[in-house]
């Protein structure tokens, strides 16, 4: 399984990017996919994600409102539709995914077999 994202860039506070991620494969081959993002000496934390099933969403309540997950099944992408972005939203987001469904919480980094590579995002103020 292969991740690719892209999207990432500097832009102003209240200003909006989009993220995509490009998944190798069928989008039947996936559980689930979403997004991390981590800041320098933090942890990486769960921004959002997607199951490919039933459409059930999730977002971080750091995002809440603000950022949009969604799929394109036919080209096997995912996006993330980013608006009134704030400093504190900078970061590298992280595309992940997991194929099998047997974690308990996707809210983990531990609970996805696939990472790619990171994109930067800077928000200035």
């Amino acid at each position: 399984v292969q991740l690719q994202a892209s999207g990432g860039g500097l832009v102003q506070s209240g200003g909006s990017l989009r993220l995509s991620c490009a998944a190798s494969g069928s989008s039947l081959d996936y559980y689930i996919m979403g997004w991390f993002r981590q800041v320098a000496g933090k942890e990486r934390e769960a921004v959002s994600y997607i199951k490919y099933k039933d459409g059930e969403t999730y977002y971080g309540d750091f995002v809440k409102g603000r950022f949009t997950i969604s799929r394109d099944n036919a080209k096997n992408m995912i996006y993330l539709q980013m608006d009134s972005l704030k400093p504190e939203d900078t970061a590298v987001y992280y595309c992940v995914a997991d194929r099998w469904g047997f974690r308990q919480d996707y809210t983990l980094a531990a609970s996805y077999d696939s990472w790619g590579q990171g994109t930067q995002v800077t928000v200035s103020s």
